[in-house]
C-alpha cells in the first residue's frame, strides 16, 4: 500500500510556493508516496487528513482559519507526520502560536539577508544526516525562536558581523521532534538555491 502525503501551498510569492510544492511532490513520488497537491489551507478542514502519512506545508506569511488549524494539529497529534523547510514551514502563520508549538520554531529575522555562512552537523549518528559533513551555504541565515525540546541535527553560529548583539549565538538549522504521536521534521535550508532577488 502506498504511503500518502498532502502538500498544501500558498502565501508569499517570493518563496515560489507552486514551484516549490511541485519539487516536493516529485521527491515524495520518487519515494513511493501517493501525493495530493492543494492550493491554500481549505483542505485542512477535511477530517480525512488524519489518515495521511505525511503533511507538508509550503506556505509563507499566510493565515489559517481556526477549524483548519485545529484539524491539522489534531491530525499531527494523532500520528500524521509533518515536514517542511525554510520559511514555507518556519514562517507560515505568524499569528498562530499553536502552529509554532507544533513545528518547533518560528522565523524572526535574517540579519544581512543573503550571506555566506556555515552549517555544522550536530548528530552525525542520526540517519537523517548520516554521511553529511559540515558545509558552507549561501542564503539567509535564519534567526528563529525555537522549542528547547527539539532534537537538533544541525546548527549555524552567528558571527555578529551583521548584528553585533547575537555574536556567538548557536542557532538550530535542522531538527526533529514529536508532537503527540506525530513526528515532525524541519530544515531551515531551502530545497533549491534562492536567487539574488530573494528577500523577505
Amino acid at each position: 500500500m502506498s504511503k500518502t502525503a498532502l502538500i498544501f501551498w500558498g502565501g508569499w510569492e517570493g518563496h515560489t510556493p507552486a514551484r516549490s510544492a511541485n519539487v516536493v511532490k516529485d521527491i515524495l513520488t520518487s519515494h513511493g508516496f501517493d501525493v495530493r497537491l492543494e492550493q491554500g489551507t481549505a483542505v485542512l478542514a477535511d477530517p480525512q487528513i488524519a489518515a495521511l502519512d505525511l503533511i507538508v506545508p509550503v506556505i509563507t506569511m499566510s493565515t489559517i482559519e481556526k477549524p483548519e488549524l485545529e484539524n491539522l494539529v489534531s491530525a499531527v497529534r494523532g500520528g500524521t507526520g509533518l515536514a517542511g523547510f525554510h520559511g514555507t514551514m518556519g514562517d507560515s502563520f505568524r499569528n498562530e502560536p499553536e502552529y509554532q508549538f507544533m513545528t518547533g520554531g518560528q522565523w524572526v529575522s535574517h540579519p544581512g539577508n543573503i550571506i555566506d555562512y556555515r552549517i555544522d552537523i550536530t548528530r552525525s549518528d542520526d540517519p537523517i544526516v548520516a554521511g553529511i559533513q559540515g558545509f558552507s551555504y549561501r542564503s539567509e541565515q535564519y534567526y528563529m525562536h525555537v522549542d528547547p525540546s527539539n532534537e537538533v541535527l544541525a546548527t549555524t553560529t552567528f558571527t555578529g558581523e551583521h548584528f553585533a548583539s547575537i555574536e556567538g549565538v548557536v542557532m538550530p538549522v535542522v531538527w526533529k521532534r514529536h508532537y503527540g504521536k506525530g513526528r515532525v521534521f524541519y530544515t531551515r535550508l531551502a530545497i533549491r538555491p534562492m536567487s539574488s532577488r530573494h528577500r523577505r
